[in-house]
């Protein structure tokens, strides 16, 4: 359950956009608390505390770092069982990489801390040049 494929990343100056991607398959998205991580370069994967965004299960209630607030947007569409992340007005300040993240338990508590989480994607890569 909760397999994470992300897509999206790439090249783009400051001030650009991207729309990354998480497709779920293994669990219903809407029953799972899935957030998106970022780690920065120089900082093992381990080290990355808490998350930039989250979406919580049922009420789809969404939550955001102090650093993208205003300009991150998380949504999904449940159809597809896909998070998307959308980024604007990048900073190079944003450039790493972004992985999806899912805990697979059902219902449950959610939020940008780590802990909530059990399950992560490969990563996409996102680099944003002055």
């Amino acid at each position: 359950a909760g397999q994470l494929l992300e897509s999206g990343g790439g090249s783009v100056q400051a001030g650009g956009s991207l729309r990354l991607s998480c497709s779920v398959s293994g669990s219903v998205i809407r029953r799972h608390c899935v957030g998106w991580f970022r780690q920065i370069p120089g900082q093992e994967r381990e080290g990355i505390e808490t998350a930039i965004a989250t979406q919580t299960p049922g009420n789809g209630s969404r939550f955001y770092d102090d650093a993208v607030k205003g300009r991150f947007t998380i949504s999904q569409d449940e159809s597809k069982n896909v998070q998307y992340l959308q980024m604007d007005n990048l900073t190079p300040e944003d450039t790493g990489r972004y992985y999806c993240a899912i805990q697979t338990r059902e219902w449950s508590a959610c939020g940008l801390a780590r802990y909530h989480y059990n399950t992560w994607g490969q990563g996409t890569q996102v680099t944003v040049s002055t």
